[in-house]
């Protein structure tokens, strides 16, 4: 697949999400922006994360037989941001049926915001709050399913 063939799939990809969203929330086209470049951003920062991670992981030091435990620091040096297990795409895409997305996305973003202070009261939040729980999640073929590989 040529480049160009691969940003048009990731386009289409995009607008399929951005149809399933305004046909399943209240949202016009110009209010849904926050929130859904916010799961873009965590979709690129997990797959960066997911990218860097075995290496990171395997140029840490050893002392006495311990590894020292990875940290934001690490993934600073390879251009990519940390991310805490309740942060990580996949946990978020894997929620229960019952269990509230938009909280479980919010408490990602005050991760992120709590270890990178540059980002500080820059990512989406309470938008998350607006929109219906299964048009968040990958249940009856919505939103968040879209952004998956």
């Amino acid at each position: 697949m040529s480049q160009l063939e691969h940003i048009e799939a990731i386009e289409k990809r995009f607008w399929n999400a951005a149809d399933t969203l305004r046909a399943n929330s209240n949202y016009a086209s110009n209010e849904y922006f926050l929130p859904v470049m916010g799961l873009i951003f965590l979709r690129h920062a997990y797959s960066r994360f997911l990218a860097v991670r075995e290496g990171v992981e395997a140029a840490l030091p050893t002392r006495w037989g311990k590894t020292r435990p990875l940290s934001k620091e690490d993934f600073s040096c390879e251009s990519a941001i940390y991310l805490k297990p309740e942060a990580q795409f996949d946990y978020l895409a894997s929620l229960k049926e019952g269990e509230s997305r938009a909280q479980a996305i919010i408490a990602a973003m005050n991760s992120i915001e709590a270890d990178y202070t540059n980002l500080r009261g820059v990512l989406p939040k309470i938008e998350y709050f607006e929109i219906e729980n299964d048009v968040l999640g990958p249940n009856k073929g919505c939103y968040v399913h879209n952004l998956c590989p």
